[in-house]
C-alpha cells in the first residue's frame, strides 16, 4: 500500500482561492454575529472555520496521486455510503430529514463528504475513458454511481442536496465531452425521473414548493412565506444595506433559517447591492481559481477532480443564491463558506485543499507526461 505523503512547502498552497474562501467565511460569520438571542451560531462557526482552515492547510500539504487508484477511488466511494444507508435505515429525523448524525455537542451530516467522494470516483471513471465518452454505455454507468447516492439522499429525504448530487455528475458528464444526442437523452431522463419523484418520491410540502415556485404569492402566509420573506430581505437593502446588525429580517426573526438556508438574504439586507457585488466577486475569484487549478492539472485526474469540485461549489451558490432571489423554489441549500455548519465547511476547505495540493505537482506532471511517477503510481496523463 502506498503510503500518504506530506509536503509543507508553502508555495504549494493557492493563497488567492484560499483568501476568497476565508474572506467568504468571515463574511458569513459576520452576519451571522448581528443576530439577537441566545443563538451560539457565531462561536461555534468560528471553531468549524479554524477547523476548517487546518483540514486546507492538510490536505495541501499531501501528495493525493494515491487517488489515481482505482481501487483507492472505489473503496473510498463504498466507506462513505455506509452512513448514508444507516441514516436512512435507522436514523432519527432532525427538521423533518435523516439527515445528520447528532454527536451531542455537534451534529454530523455524512452526505457532505459523499459528495465529495462522488467527484473523486467521477474523475477517476472519465479520466481513464474521456477519449470515448461519447459512448452511451459510460453515461449510464457514470449515472449509476449518482443515482446510488441520489436515491439514498432523496430517501432522508433531503431533495437540496439529491439536486446537488444530480448537478455534479451532470456538470462532470458535460465536462468530460458527452455529445449533442446523448445530452438530450440526459434531458429526457430527467424529466422521467422528475415525473417518477413527482408521482412517488416527493413528499406534499416539497409538491407545495414547486407548485409555489410557479405561483410565488399564491400563498405568502403559508407555504411562499420563506421565499416572500427572502425577497423582502434582499430588496429592503438597497444600495449600501441597512448596516451590519441592522437587518430586521434576521434579528426579528421574519427571515427563516437565517444562518444556514438564507444566509445570503440575511447578508444582502446588511450590506446592499454593493455587498452582494462584493460577495459575487469573491466567488467569481474562487471559480476562477480553480478553472486555472483544472487548466494545469497533472493529468485527466486532476483535471477532472478540480472541475468537479467547480460543480459542486458552483451548484450549491447557484440553487442558494436563485433559492433566496425567488427565482427557485425553496429546497434548503448552503452556500458555498458562508453558511453555517461544521459538515459542509470542512468539506469544501478539504476540496480546496486537494485542488491546491494536487496543483503542487502539476508542472512536474507535465514535464513527465510520458513517463512513470514513483512509488508505483499511474502514468502521469491517464
Amino acid at each position: 500500500m502506498t503510503p500518504i505523503r506530506f509536503d509543507t512547502n508553502k508555495k504549494s498552497v493557492d493563497w488567492i482561492a484560499f483568501g476568497a474562501a476565508l474572506t467568504l467565511a468571515l463574511l458569513g460569520l459576520l452576519t451571522m454575529n448581528s443576530f439577537q438571542g441566545e443563538d451560539p451560531f457565531f462561536l461555534r462557526q468560528a471553531i468549524w472555520i479554524l477547523l476548517g482552515v487546518g483540514v486546507f492547510f492538510v490536505a495541501s500539504a499531501i501528495d493525493w496521486r494515491f487517488l489515481r487508484r482505482g481501487s483507492v477511488a472505489a473503496a473510498l466511494f463504498g466507506i462513505v455510503l455506509i452512513p448514508l444507508v444507516v441514516l436512512v435505515a435507522v436514523g432519527t429525523a432532525m427538521k423533518g430529514a435523516k439527515s445528520w448524525f447528532d454527536l451531542g455537542i455537534f451534529a454530523l451530516q455524512p452526505v457532505e463528504f459523499v459528495k465529495l467522494a462522488l467527484i473523486i470516483a467521477l474523475a477517476k471513471y472519465f479520466s481513464r475513458r474521456h477519449i470515448e465518452i461519447a459512448h452511451i454505455r459510460h453515461i449510464l454507468i457514470s449515472g449509476a454511481y449518482a443515482a446510488i447516492v441520489f436515491v439514498l439522499v432523496a430517501l432522508q429525504p433531503d431533495f437540496g442536496s439529491a439536486i446537488i448530487i444530480f448537478l455534479i455528475w451532470l456538470g462532470m458528464v458535460l465536462l468530460s465531452g458527452i455529445s449533442r444526442t446523448h445530452l438530450f437523452a440526459v434531458v429526457a431522463v430527467g424529466v422521467v425521473a422528475f415525473a417518477g419523484l413527482w408521482l412517488f418520491g416527493f413528499q406534499d410540502y416539497q409538491k407545495t414548493r414547486i407548485m409555489t415556485f410557479l405561483h410565488p404569492l399564491a400563498d405568502i402566509h403559508g407555504a411562499g412565506y420563506n421565499a416572500y420573506q427572502s425577497t423582502v430581505a434582499v430588496g429592503s437593502g438597497e444600495l449600501f444595506g441597512k448596516g451590519i446588525g441592522y437587518g430586521t429580517q434576521s434579528k426579528l426573526r421574519f427571515l427563516p433559517e437565517h444562518q444556514t438556508d438564507f444566509i445570503f438574504a440575511a447578508f444582502a439586507e446588511e450590506w446592499g447591492f454593493v455587498g452582494v457585488v462584493l460577495v459575487f466577486s469573491l466567488y467569481g475569484l474562487l471559480f476562477w481559481r480553480i478553472v486555472a487549478a483544472a487548466a494545469r492539472g497533472a493529468s485527466n485526474f486532476e483535471t477532472l477532480f478540480a472541475l468537479g469540485v467547480l460543480c459542486y461549489f458552483g451548484a450549491h451558490f447557484l440553487l442558494h443564491t436563485g433559492i433566496n432571489l425567488g427565482l427557485l423554489p425553496v429546497t434548503g441549500t448552503t452556500i458555498p463558506f458562508m453558511s453555517y455548519g461544521g459538515s459542509h465547511i470542512l468539506a469544501e476547505f478539504l476540496a480546496l485543499g486537494m485542488i491546491s495540493g494536487m496543483a503542487r505537482y502539476a508542472l512536474a506532471g507535465r514535464r513527465d507526461e510520458g513517463g512513470e511517477w514513483s512509488g508505483g503510481y499511474e502514468t502521469a496523463r491517464n
